[in-house]
């Protein structure tokens, strides 16, 4: 019999500004985690705790071990063939690693939004519905108000209303990557994790995906994978430096980009390498 993790109710809308997630519940929490490929440590041995509701950016050059650690967090690094893990990683104090995890019902709680946007060749509606689907809600009324409410959510609905039945594959960059995040967010996940999406679009599109994070702060807890660290410093509330698979430094955004701890962070967000 498979484990579900149930996921606690998160803060509607944590406060912004100074050390703001300070006290805040911890939903992720990774314990000496490593990640390893064969027998190279891809993650080695992080430990960092992530609070509920708020924006989490994880930085760092190419190779670091960024989008490692945040494919563990839903488990598809499972499907790559000789990649294994170690130490702990949970979510509400439950070991999504343990045995008896219901791995569907994980990634049912976890939304996940790629670099490139890759919307499914079906209309704009049944990629939005598809999700649902799955899950069982097959009555179009109730399909219909998931998925008007997911483009609300993904600040979409007015841009498409009128052509749901158009193959999504016809909409600009930044709209596919929205109607993504649409998808993501249709099964109602508790956690949205975004690796670099918005690193293909241009920067108007970059804009819109940025202030949509905003607006879904606080109804779900982001993690958010960025080689832009101005983005990171714009969107986020703690900040993850990776360097070599290790954790350098995590802690409050404003703190780690103006007040470093380690001088390995400061070197490389002050472009010093990377």
């Amino acid at each position: 019999m498979h484990a579900r993790i149930n996921l606690a109710e998160q803060p509607a809308r944590p406060p912004r500004g100074g050390n703001a997630a300070a006290g805040a519940r911890t939903l992720i929490a990774a314990r000496e985690f490593s990640v390893f490929y064969g027998s190279k440590a891809a993650v080695d041995k992080a430990s960092l705790d992530i609070p509920a509701g708020f924006v989490t950016a994880i930085i760092g050059p190419s190779g670091c071990g960024k989008s490692t650690f945040l494919r563990a967090i839903n488990r598809m690094n499972d499907l790559i063939p000789g990649c294994s893990a170690t130490g702990g990683l949970s979510l509400d104090g439950q070991e999504i690693y343990a045995p008896e995890v219901d791995v569907v019902a994980l990634r049912k709680m976890i939304g996940m939004v790629f670099q490139k946007p890759n919307p499914f060749p079906k209309s704009i509606f049944d990629n939005v519905a598809f999700g649902p689907r799955i899950h069982g809600t097959g009555d179009r009324s109730s399909l219909g108000e998931i998925v008007e409410r997911s483009l609300r959510r993904a600040a979409l609905w007015d841009e498409v209303k009128d052509r749901l039945g158009d193959n999504a594959l016809g909409l600009s960059g930044g709209q596919q990557q929205r109607l993504c995040i649409a998808r993501a967010i249709a099964v109602n996940p508790r956690i949205l994790l975004m690796d670099e999406p918005a690193s293909a679009l241009d920067p108007r599109s970059t804009a819109r995906i940025e202030d949509l994070i905003g607006e879904l702060r606080g109804d779900y807890t982001i993690v958010i994978v960025t080689h832009n660290m101005q983005q990171a410093a714009r969107v986020s509330d703690m900040t993850a430096y990776f360097y070599e698979g290790r954790l350098i430094e995590f802690g409050d955004t404003g703190e780690v980009f103006t007040k470093p701890k380690e001088k390995h962070t400061e070197d490389y967000i002050t472009g010093r390498f990377g």
